[in-house]
């Protein structure tokens, strides 16, 4: 989207004058270690190319006027620095919201109103994080607006904050982590435990990561991803009986192994079983990927997908069939899903030379399957949250 375009929608909105400034978080993809960060373990994301823009100007007075082009229909949502509790009405505005309220709670001073406007390219319902995008555009915009000095950890902690007590959904730190530490053509290392972190290039030659959305809305995603956290933490408990570990991400496959016979329900053990091996698939990947080594990179992708299909049980018929129709088409080194699970979207290795290929064949092995077609997109890999 051209900043001319955003800026000139919100003068038609707003009206002109002032100073009004551009702001951008982006969006992310996770390339292995799913469902790791919340059982304190790593992940491997990356910040994309598509994200969220906000354009703003500060007002004399306590009013804030949010405006989205991606909700049109719901027009202008005013709010006020007096009351920023959560309301329902305020729909996607609870977002942006939370974090004003969470900077003037945490000792950072928001002391006017303002204007902003929000225009989003994450496809909606991907499962690319299109809410922890709003929360760092929001968390930049008023890092700049106000001259506050916030340390950016600070700022994504901030973030799921918002996430967890404001908006009320339980999740780990990837999300807010990737898109305010991300990096031009680096993925991020993450230790969920420590909020250690350490860059990797993604240098893929002749390979792109591609995004295949399975357009299936991801209604489910929520209630089990609850379950899945409650059937992880009753694991890790029954293997606190014996052993003094503080979350599954402690464990290394040899030990966790030995010991899988203390976890009583042959569920929660599948799970516990994902969330280890997972763990050490990442740091694994981590490694391969420095050393250049796409095969075996690939490879642990496939892997990461069996688990989450088999052990954790996340996947659903439309990414199982995306992953399958992709693994099969020439040049793909491997796939996977990535994301919550139950739709959202996988993503592949494939080679640059067979894209055209391999979207022609997937997109008609899918619909054959399902009845609709997947979206493709092409995975660029940019920097994190910043003013523009």
């Amino acid at each position: 989207m051209n900043t001319d375009t955003l800026v000139s929608t919100f003068e038609r909105v707003f009206g002109e004058g002032g100073d009004i400034q551009t702001f951008f978080a982006p969006g992310r993809i996770n390339l292995i270690g799913e469902h790791t960060d919340y059982n304190g373990g790593y992940v491997f994301p990356a910040s994309i190319s598509f994200g969220t823009y906000a354009v703003a100007r500060r007002r004399e007075d306590n009013a804030i006027r949010f405006y989205s082009m991606n909700f049109e229909d719901l027009g202008v949502i005013t709010s006020s620095l007096d009351d920023l509790s959560y309301q329902k009405l305020d729909n996607w505005a609870n977002y942006p919201k939370g974090m004003i309220d969470a900077f003037n709670t945490h000792d950072y001073t928001v002391d006017s109103g303002f204007d902003v406007l929000y225009f989003g390219n994450i496809p909606n319902g991907a499962g690319l994080s299109s809410s922890a995008s709003i929360e760092l555009a929001t968390g930049v915009l008023l890092e700049t607006l106000f001259n506050l000095k916030i340390d950016r950890v600070e700022m994504v902690k901030l973030g799921q904050y918002v996430e967890n007590t404001y908006i009320g959904v339980n999740s780990g730190i990837m999300d807010q982590f990737a898109i305010g530490m991300g990096k031009d053509k680096h993925a991020i290392l993450l230790d969920c435990n420590t909020l250690q972190y350490e860059y990797a290039p993604v240098e893929l030659g002749d390979y792109v990561i591609m995004i295949m959305n399975t357009n299936k809305r991801r209604e489910l995603a929520d209630s089990k991803y609850n379950e899945r956290r409650s059937e992880c933490e009753s694991a890790l408990a029954d293997l606190q009986t014996e052993l003094d570990i503080q979350s599954l991400g402690d464990l290394s496959v040899d030990a966790f192994d030995q010991h899988r016979y203390l976890i009583s329900d042959e569920t929660k053990q599948k799970r516990a079983r994902h969330a280890v091996y997972e763990n050490a698939r990442t740091k694994v990947a981590f490694k391969k990927l420095h050393e250049k080594d796409l095969v075996a990179f690939g490879k642990l992708l496939n892997d990461s997908h069996a688990s989450l299909r088999d052990d954790y049980e996340v996947t659903g018929l439309e990414l199982d069939t995306l992953q399958e129709a992709a693994v099969k088409q020439p040049g793909v080194l491997g796939a996977r899903m990535t994301g919550a699970g139950f739709g959202g979207c996988a993503i592949a290795l494939v080679e640059k030379a067979q894209v055209d290929t391999f979207k022609r064949n997937v997109e008609g092995i899918y619909t054959d399957k399902i009845g609709y077609a997947p979206t493709f997109y092409e995975a660029t890999i940019g920097d994190g949250a910043k003013a523009l």
